[in-house]
């Protein structure tokens, strides 16, 4: 199995920026179809985007579309999301997750078969 830590969550002004890391450790990292998952408080589980196994296809629930990329470093094990343009809507705690059982870039969290704890996207208005 593999073991996911996100880190670069914080709190930062309507407009600005964050870059999420999520690191890996366990199997092959390159095995895993990667995706960032966010829970705002009261709310369900929501795709954000994900990355395919060699980083060279990615997806984005419409919402981050233009404002938020996904890419991911198979060399130190490790997958990023950029978000830009940051919106108070955008605040939530952040997952990151893996998938290893199909090249699809999969939109529902019931699909990916591990889990970060989460890092706190905190966006004032």
């Amino acid at each position: 199995q593999v073991q996911l830590v996100e880190s670069g969550g914080g709190l930062v002004q309507a407009g600005g920026s964050l870059r999420l890391s999520c690191a890996a450790s366990g199997r092959t990292f390159s095995n895993y179809v990667m995706g960032w998952f966010r829970q705002a408080r009261g709310k369900e589980r929501e795709f954000v985007a994900a990355i395919s196994r060699g980083g060279g296809t990615t997806y984005y629930t419409y919402s981050v579309k233009g404002r938020f990329t996904i890419s991911r470093d198979n060399a130190k094990n490790t997958v990023y999301l950029q978000m830009n343009s940051l919106l108070p809507e955008d605040t939530a705690v952040y997952y990151c997750a893996a998938e290893e059982n199909s090249p699809d870039l999969r939109t529902y969290p019931s699909l990916y078969d591990y889990w970060g704890v989460g890092t706190q996207v905190t966006v004032s208005s």
